[in-house]
């Protein structure tokens, strides 16, 4: 039976001969990621840019658009996870698309000031939701290993920034109006991918075990949650510096602005393409280890970036950056979903996604505080110490905890 008559019967009433499958299709939760992205990625790079250079604002009010965009993100990062635990997560999924495609509609039409500011807000309710939402249903899947999943999920993610930010680059040209209507037809086929594959059941309570009197409860891992958040905090609260003020820092230093954005090409390209051999290689280590390995590299990166000065340079620390990347920054919603029962699965991966979020939100933020008073270098040596802080304390922490599970097994 095809799929869309399926549906048809299901709908008209035949749920007793046609059930819902038992869990959503692997390849929908890679394009639902891919489409998801590219139609996100038509929006960040937009806002400055437009702002400033089309509506004629200033930096600040552009960066305090981003910022509460990122906290409406951030809500509903938060309200998605609760949804997919405590409602319907089907109806929340396309509840959630619609209220971003609603919104990017609207810009099609009114994008002047200060709608565009107000119909961003929405967008980044709904595109929030819709990331933790994708997470939770990626994470529920139980014929592929977590990891494999987050893994090939990354992949799609960053495919769909790269065709995204291409595709905003060439459209911006042809005017504003044209980038919101392409922005809203992914939108449209992220709603369809939704309706389609989205209605499935989803697993709520763990099987139940039996727990030795005085051990560990093993779904109490707020800590271990709150220290991998605070990893992803730092990590992307630094990545949002190469995003904002790395470019003006080599445009500073004579290296034209079209250069940097080849880094990112450079960027998208090594995680396309690079990302299937890291994973191989990563099957062999702990999610743990994998994840102290990438952070670190990572971290180190921005050590680079205080003595980088000519454009090969910064090449070579977007080299290390992203080695850093596709090691460290896949397993890390593996690694919480490792932790989680399924009944807290959405709240968990809402507070990865949360945490993202904010990040991204306070580093372009903290990176102009920083640089009224201080140098680059000091900066950049902030961005690797907050990371470096975050994952020990991580390390201490998950140490403490398998030398506990130790003694009950």
């Amino acid at each position: 039976m095809r799929e869309w008559e399926r549906r048809f019967l299901y709908q008209q009433g035949g749920r007793d001969n046609v059930p819902k499958r038992s869990e959503i299709r692997f390849s929908s939760v890679i394009l639902y990621s891919l489409i998801l992205n590219a139609g996100a990625a038509f929006m960040w790079p937009l806002v400055t840019v437009y702002m400033h250079n089309y509506l004629h604002k200033s930096l600040t009010l552009a960066g305090m658009t981003i910022l509460v965009m990122s906290v409406f993100m951030m809500i509903g990062n938060y309200l998605g996870g609760y949804l997919f635990d405590r409602w319907s997560p089907y109806k929340a999924a396309i509840i959630s698309v619609v209220i971003s495609m609603s919104a990017i509609i609207g810009l099609v039409f009114f994008h002047g000031w200060p709608m565009f500011s107000i119909l961003l807000l929405f967008v980044g309710f709904g595109d929030g939701a819709c990331m933790t939402l994708l997470n939770s249903y990626a994470a529920s899947i139980k014929t592929r290993s977590t990891r494999a999943i987050f893994n090939v999920l990354y992949i799609g993610q960053n495919v769909g920034i790269v065709i995204g930010t291409l595709m905003v680059g060439f459209l911006l040209s042809h005017g504003v109006t044209i980038v919101f209507i392409v922005a809203a037809i992914f939108y449209f086929i992220l709603l369809v991918i939704t309706l389609i594959d989205f209605n499935v059941v989803v697993q709520r309570r763990a099987p139940g075990k039996k727990i030795q009197p005085g051990a560990p409860h093993e779904t109490n891992v707020g800590s271990m949650i709150l220290a991998i958040c605070g990893v992803v905090l730092g990590v992307y609260l630094s990545y949002a510096l190469w995003e904002s003020v790395i470019s003006v820092h080599m445009t500073n230093l004579h290296i034209p602005f079209e250069n940097y954005s080849l880094l990112w090409t450079l960027n998208g390209l090594m995680i396309v393409f690079g990302q299937p051999f890291v994973n191989r290689i990563g099957e062999h280590f702990k999610l743990s280890m994998q994840t102290y390995i990438g952070v670190f590299i990572f971290a180190i990166s921005f050590i680079g970036l205080i003595f980088a000065k000519q454009y090969y340079a910064f090449i070579i620390v977007m080299v290390v950056t992203t080695i850093g990347e596709m090691i460290g920054f896949p397993g890390i919603p593996a690694w919480i979903d490792s932790l989680s029962t399924p009944q807290q699965r959405g709240k968990f991966q809402g507070m990865y996604n949360l945490f993202m979020s904010f990040g991204r939100a306070l580093g372009p933020l903290i990176g102009g505080v920083f640089l009224d008073f201080a140098p680059y270098g000091v900066l950049f040596s902030f961005a690797a110490g907050i990371i470096i802080v975050f994952l020990v304390i991580l390390m201490i922490l998950n140490h403490k905890r398998n030398r506990i599970n130790q003694q009950f097994n």
